[in-house]
């Protein structure tokens, strides 16, 4: 009798379940998706009720035979991939792959669901298989099909009106148009000055400030006092009135209440992470990864937290129960709440058979796994222990005092102060806040003893200058936070959307780690929003999403959704490719002269962004920055031809630095990197034919690949080393380097850290 098969997703989640099962089940990863779209035209096809046409990833094929293998002599398989839309589909694509292979047609495939990885999960979920939900699988269908069909059709017309190498996505595109329009605000941002008056005084040693709020019975809002002589106007009638003092009008006390935040969905925590932790949203992602397919205690491998991609707030009865428990036992019954805690999703069609994302055991504190950890694993374990218990714990009690002081009829002041009577779940986890938020514990503001009545001297009289302010830049946090209030996108989709925008170099990020669009992303971005406003406008990105969700409840069927789609975006795909012109796409017209010529000067995209150009051209090549600076005349020689043209080579300055480039451009393109490609002697794991080279990006940053490109894609960011993974046996291992955490040995496949 063979053993049973139980397939996951990673190597490490393998690791983790294996050692909670006995010898009736051998326990293999799929390595994530087993199949995709045949990478080429014609892979969905909607005249065919959107038939999709796969093939097995290459890179993991060798995994896909060991699971065959396996398959062939198991007398029952498992589908314990991830318990989402994404997981259910590779599931699908796996009991395809094995009932479709000669002897295994009749294999019984069961689907294992469970949220978080431990022995009791594990065993539960066996007693409970179910089969695969089909409702699920066309609903992540559906989306790639759509991704598909946006992409393969819009990419080419981007090449064809903007440049070639350009793409578009179905989510991305919306994301990008939040980013240019919020750069659009930012540069249309015209600042006011304002005024702000206050009053400081001092009693019983304890110092404390007022602002104007009232003058001559107008009430003071941020902008009433807009310049300099308004504010000295007001300064002296309230000198002339107080005489040197204030006199208390009125104290108002009162108890405010402030409730725990809910545990942590999916973009809460990447939003915390950021502003917390200062991780990308990819990083936390990676992370949280770690913690929930386990890591080694010394109880052997264990998974510290329930998945991590979920859109639900809700605890589980039984985690409820435990976290009641550890806050009664270790902080106190006055931190304990009468009843248990409950929250409503803010977020439509919440995947709420899932819990919210929580350690699997309340009992293992942070510091009790910190030794089993590494510093980002800690980091990131102790915030989602932090908030999951804080959201069963007792609100924080503050006492707040107005006070109301007046300068006889002319002007009245206010001071607030506040104290915290009882932390609550603030002694456990305190919420992140964006853009100049200030802390809850930083709102202390102790008041002294004051009457109704009193007179108080006035220390200081202040009038301080202030400038109204744009709008801030989104960063990670603000705009995940963004897309899922509109409805863009799901929890397993926010780190793509942004390294999509990333990688395509759509939008960059500041000093302060911040996005700004590019150049061609704004260009791209205008040529979407003209041609295709519909399809990367907020409530049709967020309607479709929605209408997948209903697809993965059953509720309509996926076709007639793609035909919906399909038919129109077809028809404007067609229209806009026929009529409209790449100059009206790449250029603007501006009121100015050539110097050279006389001719209308336009703003043009060029390869290293937007630039002023003659429209003569080529008869005049005049070219200036936006700026108005030009290009030194006379470039430097390079002292070699250019092998293609035998043209002198010079030394050129583009976008991401110094380079060398033929003379004769635009006629000749050849162009050479100041940093040459060196073999690190390693052979490509890949392809197996060529060695992995040291190379450079274009923006200057190291990276190796294989020899062989572009036949052979492969690529990674880390030195590789001759090293075969213990785990998993991938024919090569990285050497990683960080400041933190010095030198790892990684591999790049299940990133198995090696120690040494």
């Amino acid at each position: 009798m063979g053993k049973s098969l139980l397939i996951v997703e990673s190597p490490s989640k393998a690791k983790t379940i294996q050692q909670y099962l006995n010898n009736e089940y051998n326990v293999l990863a799929s390595y994530g998706h087993v199949r995709d779209l045949i990478p080429k035209n014609g892979a969905v096809e909607p005249e065919h009720d959107f038939k999709m046409h796969y093939s097995v990833i290459e890179r993991n094929q060798k995994h896909v035979d060991k699971i065959i293998q396996l398959a062939k002599k198991a007398d029952h398989i498992y589908l314990a991939t991830d318990p989402d839309r994404e997981g259910e589909a590779i599931a699908w694509h796996i009991q395809n792959l094995i009932q479709s292979t000669p002897g295994c047609s009749d294999k019984p495939c069961d689907r294992l669901v469970f949220y978080q990885i431990t022995k009791k999960a594990v065993n539960e979920a066996l007693k409970s298989p179910r089969k695969i939900e089909m409702s699920l699988v066309n609903a992540q269908q559906a989306r790639r099909a759509l991704d598909y069909l946006v992409g393969f059709n819009l990419s080419p017309l981007l090449w064809k009106k903007i440049r070639r190498g350009l793409s578009a996505g179905r989510v991305q595109s919306p994301a990008l148009k939040m980013i240019v329009e919020r750069e659009e605000e930012i540069r249309n941002f015209v600042s006011q000055e304002y005024w702000k008056i206050s009053t400081e005084h001092t009693k019983e040693n304890i110092t404390f400030s007022a602002k104007l709020t009232k003058y001559n019975d107008e009430k003071i809002d941020t902008l009433t006092v807009k310049n300099e002589a308004q504010a000295n106007d007001i300064v002296k009638a309230v000198e002339e009135a107080s005489q040197g003092e204030l006199k208390i009008e009125s104290i108002v006390e009162k108890e405010r209440k402030r409730n725990p935040p809910p545990p942590y969905t999916t973009s809460t925590l990447q939003q915390d992470a950021v502003r917390k932790l200062g991780f990308s949203a990819s990083r936390t992602m990676r992370i949280a990864q770690q913690l929930y397919e386990g890591v080694k205690t010394d109880q052997g491998q264990t998974g510290l937290i329930t998945y991590m991609r979920t859109d639900s707030v809700q605890l589980g009865n039984e985690a409820i129960s435990q976290a009641r428990d550890y806050i009664e036992q270790k902080l106190g019954k006055d931190y304990l709440p009468d009843k248990p805690r409950t929250f409503k999703t803010k977020t439509k069609n919440a995947q709420e058979a899932h819990e919210a994302i929580r350690p699997t055991d309340f009992t293992r504190t942070p510091d009790s796994v910190s030794r089993f950890l590494d510093k980002d694993q800690f980091k990131l374990y102790r915030l989602i222990w932090q908030r999951a218990l804080a959201s069963q714990t007792e609100s924080a009690t503050l006492d707040t005092v107005a006070v109301d002081l007046v300068a006889k009829a002319v002007a009245t002041f206010r001071a607030n102060g506040s104290t915290i009577r009882h932390p609550g779940y603030l002694k456990v986890y305190e919420e992140g806040q964006d853009d100049k938020k200030t802390s809850v514990l930083d709102e202390k503001n102790l008041l002294p003893k004051l009457s109704k009545g009193e007179s108080i001297a006035i220390d200081k009289l202040n009038s301080e200058q202030h400038f109204t302010e744009p709008p801030a830049r989104f960063n990670e946090a603000t705009l995940v936070k963004h897309l899922e209030e509109l409805g863009i996108g799901r929890p397993s989709t926010y780190t793509s959307i942004i390294s999509t925008l990333l990688d395509r170099e759509y939008v960059e990020k500041n000093e302060q780690k911040r996005f700004c669009p590019t150049d061609v992303g704004e260009v791209v971005c205008g040529f979407l929003n003209n041609h295709f406003d519909k399809y990367v406008e907020y409530g049709f990105t967020a309607s479709l999403e929605d209408k997948l969700d209903a697809v993965s409840r059953g509720e309509i069927e996926w076709v007639p959704l793609m035909t919906d789609f399909w038919s129109p975006f077809h028809t404007q795909i067609e229209a806009v490719g026929g009529t409209v012109q790449r100059s009206e796409v790449t250029q603007e017209t501006i009121d100015e002269k050539c110097p050279k010529c006389n001719k209308d000067l336009y703003i043009k995209l060029g390869k290293r962004g937007k630039f002023i150009g003659c429209s003569g051209y080529p008869e005049c090549d005049y070219t200036s920055n936006i700026d108005g600076s030009t290009e030194p005349e006379t470039p430097e020689l390079v002292d070699r031809k250019c092998p293609e043209c035998d043209s002198e080579l010079v030394y050129k300055h583009g976008k991401y630095g110094k380079f060398i480039g033929c003379s004769a451009y635009p006629d000749c393109k050849h162009i050479e990197s100041l940093n040459q490609p060196t073999d690190t002697g390693v052979l490509c794991p890949e392809c197996k034919e060529k060695n992995i080279l040291k190379r450079f990006s274009r923006r200057g940053k190291v990276f190796y690949g294989c020899q062989g490109y572009p036949k052979c894609k492969y690529a990674i960011w880390n030195e590789p080393i001759n090293k075969t993974c213990p785990s998993c046996e991938w024919p090569i291992m990285t050497k990683k380097i960080t400041k933190k955490a010095g030198e790892q040995i990684i591999c790049p496949a299940c990133k198995h850290e090696v120690t040494e």
